[in-house]
Order: structure tokens, then C-alpha cells, then sequence
């Protein structure tokens, strides 16, 4: 079954790039430097940022459908930079080599599958939950940290 992961749409968060340091604090986010590759995924680009590079670490919903499963966490996001459109079947970088959670969600926003992968496993067990025609989309997380790393729906 044919699948696409998006990163997220760099407007939801250009304008965070302008606010000042306090002002990021008060909405639970950091300006980063970041000091070590890989180790710092933008959730934009679905790249690791580059040593030296200025990120932002948000607390961001990735989950706002009023359900049990409402969720949000901790991402990077570089300032800048193009949102990644992958290849259908493809897996980017950022996920390919890491521990991957996946969470399938029906229409209703209810989980119903679940699995965890290395990342060059993804591909196929992407495939394997798009089997099932009740997953309607899938979150993907970096399994060791918990948090979001993208979105992944049919093709």
C-alpha cells in the first residue's frame, strides 16, 4: 500500500523565529544551538539541522482531535527552510535512522494500530498498516524520546 510522510508547513511557526527569547519561554519553547549531528531532526525539512545551526524546540499538538489520544511534545524546527514532500514510498532521512513508533489513527481519531521499527523497517510497515482500510493516517515518533517526528497517510 502506497504511503506519503509530509514535514510540517514552515508558516505554522516563521513567526516564532521573530519572538525574543522570554517570549518563547512564556510559550514552553528554546532558541537551540545545536551541538551535535545527527541528534537535532527539524520537523520541516525531516533532516537533521547542521552543527552550529539556531533551532527552535517547541511544545507542539500534534494530536488536537478531541479524543483520549489528544497529544502534543517537544520538536525542532528550523527557520528557512522548505517543507519536505518525499517521494511516494519514500522515507526521509530524519527517520531512517532512528527507533520509529507508529501510531495508526481511524477517521475518529482513535487509535487502532500500533508497531515500533528501525527506521529502514518503516517503508514496509507503513505498507503492512495501510493493509488495513479502517487507519486512516499514521503518527510517527522517534521512539527512544516519544516525541513527533511526522505524519504519513495513504498515497
Amino acid at each position: 500500500m502506497p504511503f506519503q510522510i509530509e514535514g510540517l508547513d514552515p508558516a505554522d511557526f516563521a513567526p516564532l523565529f521573530t519572538l525574543s527569547d522570554s517570549a518563547l519561554q512564556r510559550m514552553n519553547a528554546r532558541r537551540v544551538v545545536v551541538d551535535a549531528h545527527p541528534g537535532t531532526p527539524c520537523r520541516i525539512s525531516l533532516t537533521d539541522a547542521a552543527m552550529g545551526e539556531t533551532v527552535l524546540l517547541i511544545n507542539y499538538e500534534h494530536q488536537p482531535a478531541h479524543t483520549p489520544f489528544q497529544s502534543r511534545h517537544a520538536i525542532f524546527v528550523r527557520a528557512g527552510i522548505a517543507q519536505a514532500r518525499p517521494a511516494v514510498g519514500t522515507v526521509p532521512p530524519s527517520l531512517l535512522t532512528r527507533l520509529i513508533s507508529l501510531r495508526g489513527f481511524d477517521v475518529d481519531d482513535m487509535m487502532i494500530a500500533a508497531d515500533v521499527v528501525p527506521g529502514h523497517d518503516l517503508a514496509a510497515a507503513l505498507a503492512e498498516v495501510f493493509e488495513n482500510a479502517d487507519v486512516s493516517y499514521v503518527h510517527l515518533h522517534y521512539a527512544k524520546q516519544g516525541c513527533f517526528a511526522a505524519r504519513a497517510r495513504r498515497a
